[in-house]
């Protein structure tokens, strides 16, 4: 079995294809799954560079996509021939927000997706929506289910609902889809007038250029005649923060997500506070929040945008895509 291992410290070259042993057959409350695609995220791209540590020989990627071929005793709900995507919290099923680590997330605590075959507890997958290649089911695990958290389940948006989106990587385009699913208006940000585009071609009802316009979160505040955005989806993180603050609306939502721009910094506390608004910092969603996630997208026929795919072995030929930044939406892996 063809799979990627990650050497310590980390870094592109530091990737290396290497035969396993078969995962063997599947025991009780178990499946096993022929993967076939995954996706890229930030974070795992933090953890191949090395910024995040892992174990030395660590198989990489959170988000795995692929065909049920065997299923252990006691699993309802899979059977042989299903297609099932992969959750980013494998034990964390229903409830509130209990897991503040990477200690459980395949790719960085356990070994992940970058594998031709797993066997796993059926409850660390979910069916994958009606329809979708595996390419596509992939990049739900964390920027899909990210964008959703961030709106649905945290924001709890609403038809007219405005929300900034900020870039245009896989969290941010799947937050605009989602947006627009619910009947909210989209306004967008990036240093890419080219991109820009792109956002107003899935439904942005506006674009600011963040590199023409340094002052955005004044420009939102102007084009919203002085309200603000509801809803911030803000993967910058320290040097973006200050104009989501000034971007959102009094009492508005900021679902902090990324750190993009750095993992501590300057946050002006008393403006937040004299505008009463709601910071949240988040890490993904829950298996329920997966499987609702899906039956939104079964019922409004949502599909996502993938920038480019790569076949397995050349998974750092796909981080360099990444790290160059010119990608738009999500990257994939197939295998």
């Amino acid at each position: 079995m063809k799979a990627i291992k990650l050497r310590a410290p980390g870094g592109l070259d530091r990737l290396e294809v290497v035969d396993l042993p078969d995962p063997g057959t599947p025991g009780p409350g178990e499946i096993r799954v022929r993967l076939h695609a995954s996706s890229l995220n930030y974070h795992d791209f933090a953890v191949v560079k090395g910024a995040i540590p892992t174990e030395d020989g660590r198989i990489p990627m959170s988000d795995g996509a692929g065909v049920v071929e065997a299923v252990g005793e006691d699993v309802p709900g899979f059977a042989p021939g299903d297609a099932v995507v992969s959750g980013f919290f494998p034990h964390w099923q229903d409830g509130p927000a209990e897991v503040g680590d990477f200690r459980t997330v395949p790719g960085d605590g356990v070994d992940g997706y970058a594998r031709e075959a797993v066997v796993r507890p059926a409850s660390w997958f979910t069916p994958v929506p009606r329809g979708w290649s595996h390419a596509e089911a992939a990049t739900l695990t964390t920027a899909g289910l990210t964008a959703w958290r961030a709106l649905v389940v945290d924001g709890n948006i609403r038809a007219g609902d405005v929300v900034l989106v900020l870039g245009t990587g896989g969290v941010s385009v799947f937050a605009l889809q989602f947006a627009r699913m619910m009947g909210a208006i989209v306004v967008a940000t990036s240093s890419s007038d080219a991109k820009l585009e792109r956002m107003r071609e899935l439904g942005a009802a506006h674009t600011i250029n963040y590199r023409s316009t340094p002052e955005w979160g004044r420009a939102v505040q102007d084009w919203t005649g002085g309200r603000g955005a509801d809803h911030v989806v803000e993967v910058g993180g320290a040097g973006t923060l200050a104009q989501s603050i000034r971007a959102a609306r009094i009492g508005g939502h900021i679902a902090l997500i990324g750190v993009l721009t750095g993992r501590s910094g300057e946050v002006p506390t008393a403006l937040l506070m004299a505008r009463q608004q709601r910071l949240q910092g988040l890490i993904v969603g829950s298996h329920r929040h997966q499987r609702e996630m899906i039956r939104a997208i079964d019922a409004t026929g949502m599909r996502p945008v993938i920038d480019r795919r790569f076949a397995l072995p050349n998974i750092a030929d796909a981080f360099r895509h990444q790290e160059a930044g010119a990608h738009f939406g999500k990257i994939a892996l197939e295998f």
